[in-house]
């Protein structure tokens, strides 16, 4: 019964984490300039990977018969982990130093960064 629950909410996770690399997908192509499109990137990049591989985790912990469950689950889960802490740390370098580099074209209302030097 416990294995038939974490099959199923594996899958409902793996198919939601297909869902979001889907939308951000759409944001890749539909945002208007860099750093939104940067956002729909990471997203894709937390949701679209962290999901689906806690969604493969379990599904490897609900099969009964499978000597190397608890690698596989645990390498999955670790390498979720990994990228849940690495990709927003590198979306937010990567548009720090497009910022500072000048290299975006972009009209701010508000630039606290820009403050910041003067």
């Amino acid at each position: 019964m416990f294995e038939q629950v974490l099959f199923w909410v594996g899958s409902i996770i793996l198919i939601a984490g297909g869902v979001f690399d889907l939308l951000a997908s759409l944001g890749l192509l539909r945002f208007p300039n860099f750093y939104v499109r940067l956002h729909a990137a990471t997203i894709g990049a937390v949701y679209g990977a962290f999901m689906p591989l806690i969604g493969v985790s379990l599904l490897a912990l609900s099969l009964e018969d499978f000597p190397a469950k608890y690698m596989f689950a645990g390498g999955a889960f670790i390498t979720g982990l990994i990228i849940l802490i690495v990709a927003p740390i590198g979306s937010h370098v990567l548009a720090y130093a497009a910022h500072k580099s000048k290299s975006v074209k972009w009209e701010p209302v508000v630039d606290h960064l820009e403050e910041d030097s003067k």
